[in-house]
């Protein structure tokens, strides 16, 4: 008697599935997903449509506008300088909120449940909407941009780094406290050696988030290189669009290239 014969004699492996349930299952998905698509209207053959205006607007960006490039020198590092300061202060607000978060590490269950749910009203919050708040509070600017990257990050590492706490290696932590050690003492000895790798990774990261995220928020004047991008489409200068995309994705780019090679580097060992 074979393998498959003995399969079939036996049965199915416990928890495993027959083609009905399975089916089932694959028509509730197809279902879903025609239930999304009739609310949200999908439609090809409209954007089939829409082809040529789509062309017709490309057309207007060719060829970019390169002399334009003297007037988006300073929004471009403003862009980048928005996207670190808005990663940094993110990443000082959400370290010392994180261990609350953590179910191994929090002083109790209402501690934990609620820095976990400010953790997800800050990151719920986009970042143009908390952007069009910090320029109405504090006027237009880089500034703004750089408050509402800050709060928006907090929530997104405030999550991950109580995350990543939670799932390391509890003996370093029991050795500490069997040995007097105080909460500060096995966070810094126990807690940071075990997820510091992971928490630079997701902060370079993060950071080619923000850079992204930054060249939006200029379009609500959050400063940057976005207010110009969003200033030539109302003048209708599409060439000079075009130049300002080119830009933006130049730093996308690049950002992503020095990112990759820090975290390749850090998950090295430094060597």
């Amino acid at each position: 008697m074979n393998i498959g014969s003995y399969a079939l004699l036996m049965g199915r492996p416990k928890g495993q599935l027959g083609w009905w349930p399975r089916l089932g299952l694959g028509a509730c998905g197809l279902l879903v997903l025609w239930w999304a698509a009739r609310g949200s209207q999908v439609s090809f053959g409209e954007l089939t449509r829409g082809l040529p205006w789509i062309g017709d607007f490309l057309a207007r960006m060719v060829p970019p506008n390169w002399a334009f490039l003297d007037k988006l020198w300073v929004p471009a590092i403003e862009t980048v300088q928005i996207a670190l300061w808005g990663t940094l202060l993110a990443v000082i607000l959400a370290v010392p909120v994180c261990f609350f978060a953590a179910r191994n590490l929090t002083p109790n269950k209402v501690v934990y449940q609620f820095t976990r749910q400010v953790f997800n009203v800050t990151r719920g919050i986009n970042e143009i909407i908390l952007a069009l708040v910090f320029v109405a509070a504090v006027g237009l600017g880089p500034f703004p941009g750089v408050l509402a990257l800050a709060v928006h990050g907090a929530g997104m590492l405030g999550k991950f780094f109580s995350e990543s706490i939670e799932e390391i290696d509890a003996g370093p932590i029991e050795a500490l406290r069997a040995t007097g050690a105080g909460p500060v003492q096995v966070i810094i000895f126990g807690v940071l050696p075990q997820v510091v790798t992971a928490w630079i990774a997701v902060v370079l990261y993060r950071f080619e988030t923000n850079l992204r995220q930054a060249t939006v928020l200029g379009m609500v004047g959050a400063g940057g290189i976005g207010f110009e991008l969003v200033g030539s489409m109302k003048l209708f200068q599409y060439q000079d669009t075009a130049t300002c995309i080119l830009v933006i994705i130049a730093m996308v780019m690049a950002a992503d290239y020095i990112s990759t090679r820090l975290r390749a580097w850090i998950q090295k060992g430094g060597h």
